[in-house]
């Protein structure tokens, strides 16, 4: 069984009974909504593909698709545009909104599992290759994008060159990275650094890190790594 989740949104009913029917026979989980307004009531993060019908009632299908734009929740989840309409305005209009994909009626049932097939492989790799803004172990939160470090809510103090030997620790957990490796990774831009310098920030990082300092372990005759417990 397929484990993505579809939404379709369509005024006309026999359509998304269709259109429910065949992606079910894909192996998708499908729900489906006559209007924007009751589709909005539903918890629309948890699906993971929409198939907004342009044209319904008070609220279009552009109009829903630039609501769920703008919030966090649903903000990435991709859209597949369906329409009678199928004119280059239209078109445009839905990819500026951030339109996946645009079907135009009447269409082959084999082109929209096609399009569906497309989209959420496509997204799903775009996932994968995103990288992480957090890395965390218990409650030991590195922030990546912010490039700072808390243990149980509150920041510890660290330097850049601290931040970067934990960083690449935690995110290579059990594997032993030499002095020299460390060297090479974190001062790559400086001239000459004795090895004495990743035993400092070591002592200093195991430190500020408190009870997690454990967790760096010293690999005599190879170098440290970062054990998990």
């Amino acid at each position: 069984m397929n484990e993505y989740r579809i939404l379709v949104v369509d005024d006309e009913e026999d359509l998304c009974e269709i259109l429910k029917f065949n992606l079910e026979n894909e192996g998708y989980e499908v729900d489906t909504a006559n209007s924007a307004e009751d589709a909005l009531k539903m918890d629309i993060s948890t699906y993971d593909l929409l198939l907004l019908d342009v044209m319904m009632g008070e609220i279009s299908g552009f109009k829903m698709a630039s609501m769920l734009k703008k919030e966090k929740k649903t903000a990435k989840i991709p859209i597949i545009f369906i329409t009678a309409k199928d004119t280059e305005n239209d078109t445009v209009t839905g990819f500026n909104i951030g339109a996946d994909d645009y079907i135009s009626k009447p269409f082959s049932l084999r082109e929209v599992a096609a399009r569906v097939k497309a989209v959420l492989r496509r997204t799903r790799q775009t996932e994968t290759e995103r990288a992480p803004e957090q890395i965390a172990y218990k409650s030991l939160v590195l922030d990546i994008i912010k490039k700072k470090v808390s243990i149980d809510g509150e920041e510890a103090p660290l330097t850049k060159k601290e931040f970067e030997i934990l960083l690449l620790l935690l995110q290579n957990k059990g594997r032993v990275f030499s002095r020299e490796d460390i060297l090479s990774r974190i001062w790559s831009d400086e001239v000459y650094v004795l090895d004495r310098t990743i035993d400092v920030n070591i002592t200093r990082l195991r430190k500020k890190i408190g009870i997690y300092g454990k967790c760096i372990v010293t690999r005599l005759g190879y170098g440290y790594c970062f054990e998990a417990e």
